[in-house]
């Protein structure tokens, strides 16, 4: 019995009124209370996009956050994709 935990990929796409309202500086936060890596990225059609890393776990309840209705703004509907981590990121930036 390993203490490895596989880190996954979480890419969840938020719909709703999340620009211009903090968003992505309070999903970074969350994420990095659970220490996630990863982005929050404003897209042009006005949805965020987050990706996080790390222990799937913590990327669940990264995204029960994302759903939770305690968010700035309003969240109108999250999809999220899983996959395998990229390994690619260091810290949680906002773009």
């Amino acid at each position: 019995m390993g203490d490895e935990v596989e880190a996954v990929r979480m890419t969840a796409w938020v719909r709703g009124h999340v620009q211009g309202v903090g968003f992505r500086w309070w999903a970074r936060s969350k994420a990095l209370e659970l220490g996630l890596t990863g982005a929050a990225t404003n897209l042009g059609d006005g949805r965020v996009e987050v990706v996080a890393e790390g222990p799937r776990d913590a990327c669940e309840r990264l995204l029960g956050h994302l759903r939770g209705g305690a968010t700035p703004g309003r969240v109108d509907s999250v999809v999220e994709r899983w996959s395998p981590s990229g390994g690619r990121f260091t810290g949680f930036v906002e773009r």
